[in-house]
């Protein structure tokens, strides 16, 4: 359990002798609206830390929202008066006298930055208080981690064309009068083509690990940081069966399907195991070199003799492609709006308070709410208050 009362101590002796300024803190008539960003203002540590220090925990005075500026703090330092505000350009200490108040702008900087380690403790409870509620958003990554996804399977498809094209062609190299060599493109085209297919993969799984928390979250599965982190953690399968309903039969057969591809993918790239088929050794015996492989039970045997049924790239790939479009079919079509379309966060209150409930019911219903939220948005980063 964090001792507030001790950090705010540790804090204030760490920050004086800056205080916050108050009526008898001399000030110049246009400092409000005349002050100027000082050059200190780039050393300052980040926007939140520095808000949560000097309001939440020490208890200086906001000034509250103006246009382009999100919060103002007015401070007092050897007998004058600053503002650390955040504008719409940055944090920074905004001095009415420059270059004059530059020096004390950086001795502020310094106090704020040593007062910010000593508070620590202080943002790391803040932080756990938060996951247990609902004020929080989740981070919207699922459109750059789809665009990966397609920019592999992009490369993929240009090296299998290319190889079918060039499937009749080879090259003769001529060594001496009686030797040469004959070198086929299309064979190291589609080994190419292997190693894109191998990314595309990957970046599919990395993709959907994350899509469907916010799908989940859009369906009402999560509305907690807790319940975030829980389900962040948890296997790939949860995530799907979070996200996606598996007694549907068209959805557990992609569930099958994909279960299958991502083993024999984690086998083949994460765990090292050798082959795409699980093959991992070569038995001595009379018979010959006989193949074994690692059974991925927990249970049960280790080893078998043979090869697993792996699988091929166009088909897995086949299968994502087919798989993308069913994810955003059926009762999910209205978020693939909202986080493919509008790449919107995800707001943990709006998931607490039915809003994202009341939205998912049609593709209307969460057009008009995701731009009503994008307008917004706009508004709060443009600081337009």
């Amino acid at each position: 359990m964090v001792d507030i009362d001790k950090v705010r101590v540790a804090a204030l002796r760490a920050i004086a002798p800056l205080k916050a300024a108050d009526n008898n803190t001399p000030a110049g008539k246009d400092l409000l609206f005349g002050a100027h960003r000082t050059d200190a203002s780039r050393t300052l540590p980040p926007y939140h830390l520095v808000y949560f220090l000097l309001v939440d925990l020490l208890g200086f005075r906001n000034l509250g929202q103006f246009e382009k500026i999100s919060w103002s703090v007015p401070v007092e330092f050897n007998g004058k008066a600053f503002l650390v505000e955040h504008r719409k350009f940055g944090l920074g200490i905004f001095a009415g006298k420059l270059p004059e108040d530059e020096a004390d702008a950086a001795e502020i900087a310094k106090r704020i930055t040593r007062a910010v380690k000593a508070a620590k403790p202080y943002f790391t409870w803040r932080a756990e208080e938060a996951a247990k509620a609902s004020e929080l958003n989740v981070i919207n990554r699922a459109p750059a981690l789809f665009g990966r996804f397609e920019f592999f399977a992009a490369l993929y498809a240009a090296k299998i064309e290319e190889a079918e094209r060039r499937k009749d062609e080879y090259i003769k190299t001529d060594l001496s009068p009686h030797s040469w060599t004959i070198r086929h493109p299309a064979t190291e085209l589609r080994q190419e083509a292997e190693h894109y297919a191998i990314s595309t993969i990957e970046s599919f799984f990395s993709w959907t690990e994350h899509v469907f928390i916010l799908i989940a979250i859009l369906l009402g599965g999560c509305a907690t940081g807790e319940e975030v982190r829980q389900l962040a953690r948890a296997e790939w399968e949860t995530k799907f069966k979070a996200a996606l309903d598996i007694t549907e039969p068209t959805t557990k057969g992609f569930y099958d399907g994909l279960i299958h591809i991502r083993r024999q993918v984690r086998n083949f790239v994460a765990h090292g195991s050798f082959g795409k088929e699980g093959e991992a050794f070569a038995f001595h015996s009379r018979a010959g070199a006989v193949p074994m492989r690692m059974v991925d039970e927990r249970r049960g045997p280790h080893f078998q003799f043979g090869v697993g049924a792996g699988y091929a790239d166009e088909v897995a790939i086949n299968l994502l492609l087919q798989f993308v479009d069913h994810v955003w079919s059926g009762p999910r079509e209205p978020a693939r709006l909202y986080i493919q379309e509008h790449q919107l966060d995800l707001i943990l209150t709006m998931a607490k308070d039915g809003s994202y409930a009341r939205s998912m019911a049609s593709v209307d219903e969460m057009k008009a709410f995701a731009d009503h939220l994008s307008r917004e948005w706009e508004r709060a980063a443009n600081m337009d208050f």
